[in-house]
């Protein structure tokens, strides 16, 4: 993407932002399931436009996909094709647009992600280029720069370190729980633990939508619904194809200074949050054998057992020590299975269901990153009845195929 052409995306971007509402806000009741960080940040841009706003979840904020996330907020070079990066791309800058009105949590400072593969170099070179002609600060680095930016890790051994200096990372619990108060400052409600069961219609129009608390009358309901594949076919007659795309996270009790950025290594990846706990994921699924598909049978976000949960925590944490030294004496304070909300073709599905309009669905991977973009675009989508031009490439209706984004 051109500067001209990233301007233009800001465009539209504004443009769905302030497009005239006049009294479509007014008294519209929407529903919003799933008080991960997507229902939150739509919740708290439908709340702030002045619509009537109930978010609901079956548990509670941020217990599921957006507990486990490893939370970076990056347009990195993986990031395609070009209207995906376009879209992350948004997402950062909405991030740090947002931060100061609401206190996200988010630490920038960029990241660093380094490569072993020397067979790579070429297509990595031509990734940086492409980077820079997008609008990214993104540059190849080595030596004394890596000294200087990381001065605790060990780069030796890696072919190739690209540092994306837009990057950033949050806590994906304290986030989510921000745009939640956020929105219930501006009169939205937030209910669980209430599991979303059904819709009530007339006319084929949504009256209402019917949940183990009991029924709330609804013009609109947004399914942020995450992982859970088969919200979708229930409550919107449209099935979003998804596959499974477990990962396990842990987070440290908090930690001296150690990493000033995210890093992305080979094997793992880790970043240092403003309270000094270390976040690490793991950069491979789990082994593709029958002991872990029974073992990830019913979708668990947590393991058996603690000595269960430390088997893959250490194993996190061995990968880690390789480039840090230094991070020792660690204790685990949280290890979780997380189960990415990832469509067949890893893009994100978002829009009104081609088969009841009233019902907008919201899932994706990279739902940290694209949060409060895709919180904004959806509720003016959802006030105007107007098609936000941004979301074009990602809408239900497209013909998904099993492919790759990032």
């Amino acid at each position: 993407m051109t500067a001209l052409d990233r301007r233009r995306f800001i465009q539209l971007l504004a443009a769905a932002a302030v497009s005239p509402r006049g009294r479509a806000a007014e008294g519209l009741r929407v529903v919003v399931a799933g008080a991960g960080i997507i229902g939150a940040s739509i919740a708290y841009h439908l709340a702030q436009s002045g619509a009537n706003v109930t978010v609901i979840d079956r548990q509670g904020p941020a217990t599921n996909a957006s507990r486990a996330s490893f939370a970076w907020i990056n347009a990195t070079w993986s990031k395609q094709p070009q209207a995906y990066h376009a879209l992350n791309q948004a997402g950062v800058d909405r991030w740090k647009a947002l931060q100061p009105a609401l206190n996200l949590p988010v630490r920038w400072g960029g990241s660093l992600e380094g490569i072993a593969d020397a067979g790579r170099n070429k297509e990595l070179a031509a990734r940086v280029a492409e980077q820079v002609a997008w609008g990214e600060m993104t540059r190849m680095v080595g030596g004394t720069d890596l000294a200087e930016l990381e001065p605790n890790v060990d780069f030796a051994g890696l072919s190739q370190v690209i540092f994306s200096a837009n990057d950033g990372a949050t806590n994906p619990i304290a986030a989510t729980q921000n745009f939640l108060d956020a929105a219930a400052a501006h009169g939205a409600m937030v209910r669980y633990p209430v599991e979303l069961t059904g819709v009530s219609l007339a006319a084929g129009r949504l009256i209402a939508v019917e949940t183990s608390g009991g029924e709330i009358p609804a013009d609109r309901l947004v399914l942020a619904t995450g992982a859970a594949a088969d919200a979708g076919r229930r409550h919107a007659d449209w099935n979003v194809p998804q596959r499974d795309a477990p990962g396990v996270t842990a987070t440290t009790v908090p930690m001296p200074r150690l990493i000033n950025r995210v890093l992305w290594l080979p094997g793992v990846h880790l970043h240092q949050r403003d309270d000094g706990r270390i976040v690490l994921g793991e950069e491979d699924g789990p082994p593709k054998n029958d002991a872990h598909a029974q073992r990830l049978e019913g979708y668990p976000n947590d393991f058996p057992s603690r000595e269960i949960a430390l088997l893959h925590a250490n194993r996190m944490l061995a990968a880690a020590q390789r480039y840090l030294p230094d991070l020792t004496r660690v204790k685990f304070e949280d290890i979780v299975i997380g189960w990415r909300p990832m469509p067949l073709d890893g893009f994100p599905v978002i829009g009104a269901s081609p088969a009841r309009r009233d019902v907008y669905l919201a899932v994706m991977h990279s739902g940290v990153t694209l949060a409060p973009v895709v919180g904004q675009l959806a509720a003016s989508e959802l006030l105007d009845g107007a098609l936000a031009e941004p979301l074009k490439d990602f809408r239900p209706d497209r013909k998904f195929e099993r492919a790759g984004a990032n």
